[in-house]
């Protein structure tokens, strides 16, 4: 199931609402026959009990009126044409406008459908709205990615609610069903995020999109064991991240070298002072040493490999190199955050 980001009150609370009108309008129906009882007769000439004035309001309103029970004085009769047939005119329309809602709000949310399917393209599917899930979601909103780009997958109903009300398109199922997948359109996207919290739903589901995209979209997984990992690059991962080694890795730093971990907070938490960014290579840079830069490279990305710039080893700029730099995160570039 499709979740567009709300921009209305559910069906549920307007149908709520209009059934607290119909029942108002009934008990001051009621109210008013009740109080006028005497100038109303019925077939058993007997009077009016509570019951008989409920009845009467009710057969009055939906405008069945059976005729048993009739205003017979003038004072009744006026009661009638001043609000009791108007009352009846407004129930009808309550009545109606909730029919009319409904098919009216589900003919709106298909034209909505469709219409973010025309325009979805190069998005990005994030497998899992959990922690990792958000902050993969964070990251990409920090870069000046588009919100109506980003499509959660998602079966966890309070996570489904978190993310619609965060102005997210979520499509409701398990990500490790093709069909789930299918529905966002995992074909035309970009990039596909695993952010599960099992290893095993990870390597499923990187096989399942792996399958239907026949490895041509990006595949980034998280996974909890290092010994996961090759599984899951075996499966068809292009990148993944080892979320407890990488943890354990800084709580290390944090002990031997607690410098060194404020310097690593600093990079990857954006309006901190520094952040990492990544741009192509200027044409004057070509055939320059990356270190002769006003700017600090700290690597090179060729062909899609990274290349270290540590040793005695000389290295040049080529075309098409990606230079990988820092920068102060509070100043306007044009690079792209990584």
């Amino acid at each position: 199931m499709i979740h567009l980001p709300l921009v209305r009150q559910g069906p549920l609370r307007a149908l709520a609402v209009r059934l607290a009108m119909a029942l108002l309008l009934v008990l001051s129906a009621v109210t008013i026959v009740y109080v006028d009882r005497a100038g109303y007769r019925d077939v058993n000439d007997d009077g009016l009990t509570l019951l008989d004035c409920f009845y009467y309001a009710v057969v009055s309103l939906s405008t069945t009126g059976y005729g048993d029970i009739t205003p017979a004085t003038q004072s009744a009769r006026l009661v009638n044409v001043l609000f009791i047939t108007p009352a009846r005119v407004l129930f009808l329309i309550i009545l109606v406008g909730t029919t009319l809602e409904v098919l009216t709000d589900q003919y709106r949310r298909g034209l909505r459908i469709s219409r973010w399917r025309r325009k979805l393209k190069d998005h990005v599917i994030i497998c899992g709205y959990g922690t990792k899930g958000r902050a993969a979601v964070a990251a990409l909103l920090e870069t000046g990615y588009d919100k109506t780009r980003i499509v959660i997958v998602e079966n966890r109903a309070a996570a489904v609610r978190q993310a619609t009300a965060n102005g997210f398109v979520v499509i409701e199922g398990s990500a490790t069903r093709s069909s789930v997948l299918l529905e966002a359109d995992v074909k035309n996207a970009k990039s596909v995020i695993i952010a599960t919290d099992q290893d095993e739903a990870s390597v499923l589901i990187t096989l399942t999109v792996r399958q239907l995209t026949a490895g041509q979209v990006r595949i980034i997984a998280a996974v909890r064991e290092q010994e996961n990992a090759a599984l899951l690059k075996q499966s068809g991962a292009h990148h993944v991240i080892v979320s407890s080694s990488t943890a354990g890795r800084l709580l290390g730093l944090t002990t031997t070298a607690p410098p060194l971990i404020d310097v690593v907070e600093d990079l990857l938490t954006p309006g901190q002072g520094m952040a990492l960014a990544m741009r192509s290579a200027e044409r004057a840079e070509v055939g320059r040493n990356p270190r002769e830069l006003s700017t600090l490279v700290v690597a090179l990305i060729r062909r899609g490999k990274v290349l270290p710039l540590g040793g005695e080893k000389v290295v040049t700029i080529e075309t098409g190199d990606l230079l990988v730099y820092i920068r102060a995160d509070e100043a306007a570039s044009a690079g792209v955050a990584l």
